[in-house]
């Protein structure tokens, strides 16, 4: 699964040809939750509450990239690395 940010030991990643609808894993130690791109809802799984408000911050910041790495990882192709969050 290719990682695509990392940040404050949140590890940001997408499948190849995941499932619908389009989503990001975010990994924290043993935590993981998938996070729907279109409304940043949480579709499976937990982080702990300051994990999830920076991973939600990233993910709004870097909606657009998100939603073009998701396109790419469809077609099978490697997506783009996102700027970590600052």
């Amino acid at each position: 699964m290719p990682t695509i940010s990392v940040f404050y030991g949140i590890v940001i990643q997408m499948f190849w040809q995941d499932h619908a609808p389009p989503h990001f894993h975010a990994l924290y130690a043993e935590h993981e939750a998938l996070i729907d791109l279109r409304d940043f809802r949480v579709m499976r799984g937990s982080l702990p509450r300051r994990a999830m408000a920076l991973v939600l911050e990233w993910a709004a910041a870097h909606r657009d990239e998100l939603m073009e790495d998701w396109n790419l990882c469809s077609r099978m192709q490697a997506p783009k690395t996102i700027e970590p969050l600052k």
